[in-house]
This record gives C-alpha cells, structure tokens and sequence, in this order.
C-alpha cells in the first residue's frame, strides 16, 4: 500500500466513523479557549473542564483577567498541573493582549508564540480551532496513533517532524479535523499502554509501530 493509499483509507474510515470531531475543551470564546489549552499542558481536559467554569465565569475575558493576580488566579487552578507558572502565565497573557492586541487573540502562529505559555502545540490548537486554518498540534496522542497507524515513519521522532509529515500528506481542508479525528482516536481506542484493538476500524492497516512518545 502506498502512503497516499494509506492516508486514503485512514481519512476515509474517519471521516465515516467521527463525521463531527472538535476540542473537548470548554469555552465560550476565543479568550477563553487560549487560557483552557495553556491549562491543559501536562493535564486532562477533563481537569481543566472541572476548573475553569467557576474561572471563566469570574475573569470571561482578557480584560477582566488582566486586571487580577497570579495569585488570584492560582486559588482557581490549585488542581492542575504546575498552578504556580500557569497562574502567572495566564495574567501575564491577558495582559499582553490588552497592551499589544487590543484585548483579542491573535491569529498568527508568530503573534501567539509571543504570549507568555504559549508553545506551538498551544498555538497551533488555537489557530485550527478558532481560526480554522491548516495547522496540526502535535500532543502524545498525535504522537502515538501516527506511528502506530504508519502516517508517519520511524524517522520522524519529534513532535515537529511529526507534524511536518501530516501536513504533507493531508488535505490542508480536513488538517484541523484531521487534528481532532487523531487525538479523540487516541485518548478512547488507540491508549498508550492498553490500545482496545478490537474496537478500532484501521486494525487491518495500522503498523503497529512502537515509538516512545514525545
């Protein structure tokens, strides 16, 4: 089978098997979206849904959040991973924004990666999710499922490599459900230590490969 048999098939089943893919995360607006993805680094969506209701409800937007303390903020996020740094990054973003983007998010890869927490994965979630463009946040679940399928070579053993090879191979249209189709794949059917195998239409494709993940 060919790579472009192969991304066929894989792109077929899930369009037929997940028609509607999105973020887990929950949010209202682009702000908020931004500050539930720099939560998420290290943690559950699910964790980050527990926290951020009572957070968003309180500081909604940039503006209302620049105005508090990482202090403030750490009483809201205690539970998550690394509290102390994402408190501080959060504060620090809503800031920024209001002095450098007049309170809105911006929808470049380089204007996001200035924002204080703000990584590629991070920005590359934000522009698919709320700008629709053809970029794919590459997470463990990435990771994992696109060696385990054959979407990617052994050779590719960074998360930008990864990448790189996706975008290559998939139409840029579907890239950010594409982003969703692989991570949701992950996290219920293709799991690191226990992948339920028997619940997974692409068995008759997937490599198998064993990586170790990012």
């Amino acid at each position: 089978m060919t790579k472009k048999e192969l991304y066929g098939k894989v792109i077929a089943y899930f369009q037929e098997a997940m028609p509607v893919a999105e973020t887990e995360l929950h949010y209202k607006n682009p702000f908020q979206l931004l500050v539930a993805v720099i939560l998420s680094a290290q943690c559950t969506d699910k964790r980050i849904n527990q926290v951020t209701p009572k957070l968003f409800e309180d500081y909604p937007t940039a503006e209302v959040m620049a105005e508090a303390t990482p202090e403030v903020i750490y009483e809201y996020i205690r539970s998550v991973s690394y509290p102390n740094s994402k408190a501080r990054h959060l504060v620090e973003t809503a800031r920024m924004l209001i002095k450098e983007f007049d309170g809105k998010v911006p929808a470049t890869g380089e204007e996001l990666e200035r924002l204080p927490g703000v990584g590629r994965k991070t920005a590359n979630v934000v522009q698919a999710v709320v700008f629709q463009k053809a970029k794919m946040a590459v997470d463990t679940h990435v990771f994992r499922v696109s060696h385990r399928i054959g979407l990617v070579s052994s050779r590719c053993t960074t998360p930008l490599s990864v990448e790189k090879e996706l975008i290559r191979n998939i139409p840029a249209n579907i890239i950010p459900t594409a982003h969703h189709w692989l991570i949701l794949h992950g996290r219920y059917v293709c799991q690191s230590r226990r992948p339920r195998c028997e619940e997974c239409g692409l068995l008759g494709i997937c490599k198998r490969v064993g990586v170790e993940k990012p």
